[in-house]
């Protein structure tokens, strides 16, 4: 029985390749992305077809037990989640305030803070149970620097922190890793940066910053995720930054 690495936000970028790594290091991959029916299922065929095991569903994080009970039919149809990643982006782009509108904010804050609190009451005790389990959440360089026209999305990222902080203080000694990943730079990910830049420009950023690896990549990241998972319980990381060599580090901006 394959143990179980359960992701939200399996899109084409981080969320779908940490999947596919995790596949192809022996999980069952549960893939699951708001849309794209297509890309989803060719996500899943690809990992099939090297020989691992997949499934993939839609899912709108937003909505009422969307994620409550993904995790429940997770448990019951295909095996205990031994991992999981949150992987859900809250990023509206630069506004002011006065064009940040309650609603952008509050959607901000529902897939920033919110679907990682459902996640995290509804499988997290499960983990405790058992003993053992990974919880890890990619997060942004908004976690941790408030930049102007960033409102809704530093306020939730800076609550997915110090929400991973209280749920690390609570489960850390129940035997379950909970771990904050601070993505502190661009990523090469088409459905990301590549859908706020149009496709001109993004293919563009490839093939200047891309080609001198002044991009974050996803499967150099799926790496990361993997060995975080992998981690002995005595020396777990709790928080890390990842970015391009090239990138200047959040902390050290004018």
């Amino acid at each position: 029985m394959h143990p179980v690495c359960l992701v939200i936000g399996a899109g084409a970028g981080i969320g779908g390749t940490v999947g596919s790594r995790f596949a192809d290091a022996g999980y069952h991959s549960v893939l699951c992305r708001r849309s794209d029916r297509e890309g989803l299922d060719a996500l899943v065929g690809g990992i099939r077809e090297r020989g691992g095991a997949a499934s993939g569903f839609l899912l709108n994080a937003v909505e009422p037990d969307a994620i409550e009970e993904r995790v429940a039919a997770v448990e019951a149809d295909i095996g205990p989640i031994e991992v999981a990643i949150y992987n859900l982006g809250a990023q509206i782009g630069d506004r002011a305030l006065a064009d940040t509108s309650y609603k952008a904010f509050e959607t901000g804050w529902r897939l920033g803070a919110f679907g990682l609190f459902r996640l995290a009451s509804c499988l997290l005790p499960l983990m405790a149970e058992r003993g053992h389990g990974t919880l890890i959440v990619t997060s942004a360089t908004a976690a941790v620097r408030g930049n102007a026209g960033q409102h809704s999305h530093a306020a939730a990222m800076g609550g997915r922190r110090m929400l991973c902080q209280t749920l690390n203080a609570e489960f850390g000694p129940q035997g379950v890793h909970v771990c904050h990943v601070v993505v502190d730079g661009a990523v090469d990910a088409p459905d990301t940066l590549g859908r706020m830049l149009g496709p001109e420009r993004f293919q563009q950023l490839r093939e200047t910053r891309g080609a001198h690896d002044g991009l974050l990549k996803p499967d150099r990241i799926a790496d990361t995720y993997l060995h975080l998972a992998r981690q002995h319980r005595s020396t777990w990381t709790f928080e890390l930054d990842l970015r391009s060599f090239s990138d200047t580090p959040w902390w050290n901006h004018d």
